[in-house]
């Protein structure tokens, strides 16, 4: 059940302005990214509004994301790519679901279920060029590729792609990008040779998408930069925030100096000072490691965290200034206001922004802010 006394909301405006951003950046299809519903934004929707602004494909991590969409009334194309050999596939191939394949096992896993149904699996066939994760190794690839040959004459799977995952989220010229297109490229080459004609191949991340044009080939996969944060954090894109955490204050008082605060008495008040509550903590997504260094703003000002997050509120040091409860405190947001964005709270717990949007958990409520023309078309 979502507390009264928080809300993410969801700026859908600024997922259709990075979508048209990525899609401006590329003559390749774009691949909105929306596993882990939506990075935590909400899956269907980030996906309606990414659909609607420039993308014409949608790729989760599984075949549940993926109904998930479907059940909210999605009809693009979308690409699941993790998966179990045994896993039944059957209702996913139904909702005409793409699937990725890392091993033969996966690709006869998947061609049985289309065997039963009567029906023919779209599979992407992934190649490890590097992550050393999912995918299939150099040496595994000939044979995945040879019997996805024989199982696409044999009609139970058609290869709609060739793909892979880039080592490097952040930088562009890292060496190991083009050792591992060289790769990728071998690999595509591999599979054609063995009678495969894939109408898509596709690599590129978010840092790639905007800044390296030779990784696009016909499909480019944003992912954290639909969400607004900058991928590459020496250049900036023009990417904006889509989410800001918000709460209200419950309870302020005051303390004198020397105050131990929180668990364990970390943080100790150096004079008398205002102390505030906020009702949120690391069940709702909030790093604990982020103790002594996190800020939040209140009021336009930035005030830090003193002492521990506990598991269901924070305080904040406000000093001699003044507040009430009900006061709204800004958590996080696009920082045009000066509040602090995701990307400070990931570097003060040593973290990454995915983890801390994902975080952000049930207990907090989402609202949307709409684009204006889906919000008037709506209406009609």
């Amino acid at each position: 059940m979502a507390t009264p006394h928080a809300r993410a909301v969801v700026d859908l405006e600024a997922i259709a302005h990075n979508t048209a951003l990525f899609a401006g950046r590329t003559t390749a299809q774009v691949m909105a990214v929306v596993k882990a519903d939506g990075f935590g934004h909400g899956a269907v929707r980030v996906a309606t509004t990414a659909l609607a602004s420039g993308a014409t494909w949608l790729g989760v991590t599984t075949t549940a994301e993926a109904l998930h969409l479907r059940a909210g009334g999605v009809s693009a194309p979308i690409l699941s790519w993790m998966h179990s050999p045994d896993e039944d596939f059957g209702e996913a191939l139904l909702a005409e679901i793409d699937l990725s394949v890392s091993s033969s096992d996966h690709l006869r896993a998947v061609a049985a279920s289309a065997a039963r149904l009567g029906t023919t699996a779209a599979v992407h066939l992934k190649a490890d060029t590097g992550l050393h994760r999912n995918g299939a190794r150099p040496e595994e690839w000939r044979e995945l590729v040879e019997l996805a040959a024989a199982l696409e004459t044999a009609g139970y799977v058609r290869v709609r792609g060739v793909w892979s995952h880039l080592v490097n989220g952040t930088d562009p010229a890292a060496g190991t990008l083009r050792a591992q297109i060289r790769l990728f490229d071998e690999s595509v080459a591999v599979a054609r040779g063995a009678g495969l004609r894939p109408e898509v191949r596709h690599v590129a991340n978010s840092v790639a998408t905007l800044a390296a044009p030779d990784t696009h080939y016909e499909i480019v996969r944003p992912g954290i930069g639909l969400y607004g944060v900058e991928p590459d954090p020496l250049r900036v894109f023009g990417l904006r925030g889509a989410m800001t955490l918000r709460a209200r204050l419950i309870l302020v008082k005051r303390v004198p100096a020397g105050s131990g605060v929180s668990y364990e008495h970390d943080y100790v008040t150096k004079r008398d000072s205002t102390l505030a509550l906020v009702p949120l903590g690391y069940a709702d997504g909030l790093p604990w490691a982020a103790a002594g260094r996190a800020e939040v703003s209140i009021a336009g000002r930035r005030y830090p965290v003193a002492g521990r997050i506990a598991m269901d509120q924070f305080v904040v040091d406000l000093g001699d200034d003044t507040a009430r409860a009900g006061d709204e405190v800004v958590v996080f947001g696009p920082g045009t206001e000066g509040e602090p964005t995701v990307a400070e709270w990931a570097g003060w717990a040593g973290t990454v922004p995915h983890e801390i949007l994902t975080g952000v958990g049930p207990r907090v409520a989402r609202h949307y802010a709409e684009v204006p023309a889906v919000e008037e078309a709506s209406r009609a």
